[in-house]
C-alpha cells in the first residue's frame, strides 16, 4: 500500500471529490481525518472507511474559522501523534457576470477557497516541520490557469492557490515539506451539477450546451474527468519518494488545459 503508516486530513471530504481521496488514501494504508463543514456527511464518510477496515475520523470544520482549523488539524496530531499530508479541498461555486457578482458573495468564494487553503496550511505545517517532512496537496482547477465567463470569484481563488503552493513549496522546503497543486477539469460533482441550470440562465443557452460547448468542449474526448482520476493524483503526490516534485501543479482534465 502506498500510503501505509501515513496520517493525512482532508477538508471538504463529506461528498465529492475530497471523499473519494479519503476513501483512496485509506485503501492505500493512510489513517485519515474527514474534515467538513457538514458534520453528520463526515461522520458518515469516516464511518464508512471504518467499516471497511480502514482508520478514519469526522472533524466538524469550517475552513474560513481560524480558530476552528487550529483545533481539528491539533486534535488530528493528538489522535495518531503526527500529520503527513494535508489536503485543503474545500470548496462552493457561484456564478455571476462581474457587473452582477455581490461582493459578499465574491469575498465568500475566495475566503472558502483561498483563506481556507491559507489556514489549513497555517496550522498544519508546524507539525510537519516538526518532523522534517510532509505533502501540502492544494486542490486547484483548470481556472487555475485559464479564465471562463461568470467565474470570476473562483478564477481568482483558484489562481491564488497556485501562488500560495509555489510560497509554501518555498519555505517548506528547507524543512522537508512539498507543496503541490491538483488542476481538475470538469469533475460531476453536486458542486458542477448545481452550474449547469446556472450557467444556461446566465448565458441564456441550453443546459446541453452548457456540458457540451461550456465545460467538455475544450477536452479531446468530450469526457468529465472523475473523482477516481483525481484520487489518484492525490495519491502519487501524497507517496512520491523524495522531494523533488514540489511547487508544481498538475493538470488532470481530458486535454482541457494543456500547460
Amino acid at each position: 500500500m502506498r500510503l501505509e503508516g501515513q496520517v493525512a486530513v482532508i477538508t471538504g471530504a463529506g461528498s465529492g471529490i475530497g471523499r473519494e481521496i479519503a476513501r483512496r488514501f485509506a485503501r492505500e494504508g493512510a489513517r485519515v481525518a474527514i474534515a467538513d463543514l457538514k458534520g453528520e456527511a463526515a461522520e458518515e464518510a469516516a464511518g464508512e472507511i471504518e467499516a471497511a477496515g480502514g482508520s478514519a475520523i469526522a472533524l466538524t470544520m469550517d475552513v474560513t474559522d481560524e480558530a476552528g482549523v487550529q483545533a481539528g488539524i491539533e486534535r488530528v496530531v493528538q489522535h495518531w501523534g503526527r500529520l503527513d499530508t494535508a489536503i485543503a479541498n474545500a470548496g462552493i461555486q457561484i456564478v455571476h457576470p462581474i457587473e452582477d457578482f455581490p461582493y459578499e458573495e465574491f469575498k465568500r468564494v475566495v475566503d472558502i477557497h483561498l483563506g481556507g487553503s491559507f489556514l489549513v496550511t497555517k496550522a498544519s505545517i508546524p507539525h510537519m516541520y516538526r518532523q522534517k517532512s510532509g505533502s501540502m496537496i492544494y486542490m486547484g482547477s483548470v481556472h487555475s490557469h485559464e479564465p471562463s465567463p461568470l467565474k470570476s470569484a473562483y478564477v481568482a481563488a483558484k489562481h491564488g492557490i497556485l501562488g500560495l503552493s509555489r510560497v509554501m513549496a518555498r519555505e517548506g522546503g528547507p524543512h522537508g515539506v512539498r507543496a503541490n497543486t491538483i488542476c481538475p477539469g470538469f469533475v460531476k460533482t453536486p458542486l458542477v451539477e448545481k452550474q449547469i441550470p446556472e450557467q444556461a440562465r446566465s448565458l441564456g443557452i441550453p443546459e446541453e450546451e452548457v456540458v457540451s460547448r461550456i465545460m467538455l468542449g475544450r477536452t479531446v474526448d468530450g469526457e468529465f474527468t472523475t473523482v477516481e482520476d483525481v484520487a489518484e493524483v492525490a495519491i502519487f503526490l501524497a507517496g512520491f519518494g523524495s522531494r523533488a516534485l514540489t511547487g508544481q501543479s498538475i493538470t488532470v482534465s481530458h486535454g482541457w488545459y494543456m500547460a
